[in-house]
């Protein structure tokens, strides 16, 4: 599995998906870091800028993006690192 330098989980408070997603991340012993983009507005125009999204989960893996997922697409995301 690919082990990353840095990742970080852009949320929005009682979100299912980014719950989903740092579920899959915690079953995979994968460390990160939580931005709460309603309680922090430069979180928030950080993960626009990186997505182009407003819509949470975006999670940021060594500076690849990835946004507005589930669980599965999380998955298949991770897997196309380590073939990167």
């Amino acid at each position: 599995m690919y082990q990353p330098q840095k990742v970080r989980l852009f949320i929005k408070p009682f979100c299912g998906w980014c719950a989903q997603a740092m579920d899959w991340l915690d079953q995979h012993g994968i460390k990160y870091e939580i931005l709460d983009v309603i309680a922090d507005e430069k979180a928030y125009k950080e993960m626009y800028r990186l997505s182009g999204q407003t819509t949470a989960p975006v999670i940021d893996v060594d500076g690849k993006i990835l946004a507005d997922f589930g669980a599965g697409e999380l998955a298949a995301f991770w897997k196309g690192l380590n073939h990167e």
